[in-house]
């Protein structure tokens, strides 16, 4: 027999899809425009699902990263008419490298498709952060691609849904400055079929930027205004070009290692960003304001680069709620822009 709180959170499920009936019905879909949120699933004190699609619906945020093809997860964003980035787990690669096509095509059915509508999807983010420290699953990750690829193509949804992977920025040897931006030597013999990949089937590059770790770790080289956009801040001279944050320096630097690479033309899609409130000095909510509002004025005005002003950047903020269950320093468990409750941990608009 269901429980009262799970009779509670159905009502809202059909109370979601009802919402997002009305507004397919009056034209309201997805802006690429506009920031789309991280929902990570690390805590102990998450709301359900369908509560947590509402809540950015409530708030004008049609678009969201999940780490993980959740069953539980995927009806209730699908009904909320949120687009989608999925991730497919680094555990998965290995058996997504060997099964082939079909084998994808079979785990792609089964994982996604049968929990979500395809229309709800944009990209399937395969691995997060495989180059980054223990690379076990590095020889694997192309050969995952590309048998996804393979079953999109067969179900004829390659034009709608890309395959890409998100990147740590540490995928980058050398980032200062920007013009110097090189890949890690390490990495390279992943990357470079990669980026034929990514080329071929139109899919960005995408990667997790966070200025306030760049803070964190070198304090002494790195000014707290210049990774929190601050007006006055200290600038970059970089040739003919002016940087006044780290965000657009590090993008710009792994536009050079484009380059470098041959695929200068490529769009680079930032698949996490953000702003912690607590856990370090740093790390507080008039900060994390700050610089969150910042990267939501410059996805809705499609700002680009110094290296590339005309080419907008799309951007995932993290994260949706606090994660309590995240291993790592303290600031790592508050990130969330909205608390449990639906209340916002501090000022911000997103329309």
């Amino acid at each position: 027999m269901a429980t009262r709180a799970a009779l509670c959170w159905r009502h809202v499920a059909v109370v979601v899809v009802v919402v997002a009936a009305l507004l397919a019905a009056a034209g309201v879909t997805a802006d690429p425009g506009k920031v789309g949120i991280c929902h990570g699933r690390v805590g102990s004190n998450l709301p359900p699902p369908a509560a947590a699609a509402a809540l950015l619906r409530q708030n004008g945020i049609t678009k969201a990263r999940l780490f993980l093809p959740d069953p539980a997860v995927l009806p209730a964003f699908a009904a909320a008419g949120i687009d989608l980035m999925i991730g497919v787990p680094n555990e998965n690669l290995t058996f997504l490298s060997a099964a082939g096509p079909n084998g994808a095509l079979q785990w792609l059915q089964s994982s996604v498709l049968a929990h979500v509508p395809a229309e709800r999807v944009r990209y399937l983010a395969v691995g997060n952060e495989v180059l980054y420290n223990n690379q076990f699953y590095a020889p694997h990750l192309v050969p995952a691609m590309k048998n996804l690829h393979s079953a999109l193509v067969t179900l004829g949804l390659d034009g709608k849904i890309k395959v890409s992977s998100a990147h740590a920025s540490s995928v980058l040897a050398s980032s200062y400055p920007p013009s110097a931006g090189a890949f890690d030597a390490a990495s390279i013999t992943v990357l470079r079929p990669m980026l034929q990949f990514l080329a071929d089937t139109g899919a960005p590059f995408m990667v997790n930027t966070y200025p306030f770790i760049s803070y964190v770790n070198d304090p002494a080289n790195v000014q707290l205004g210049y990774a929190l956009f601050a007006a006055g801040a200290p600038a970059v001279t970089d040739g003919a070009l002016v940087y006044t944050n780290l965000f657009d320096a590090t993008l710009d630097a792994l536009v050079a290692a484009l380059e470098k690479e041959g695929f200068g033309a490529m769009p680079v899609a930032v698949t996490e960003t953000g702003w912690p409130t607590a856990g370090h000095p740093a790390a507080t909510p008039q900060n994390a304001a700050a610089y969150n509002a910042k990267i939501v004025e410059r996805a809705a005005r499609g700002a680009g680069t110094p290296r590339r002003p005309s080419l907008p950047v799309e951007v995932f903020l993290f994260d949706l709620y606090d994660e309590d269950g995240k291993p790592g320093a303290e600031f790592e468990r508050h990130f969330g822009i909205f608390r449990a409750e639906g209340s916002k941990a501090y000022d911000i608009n997103f329309v």
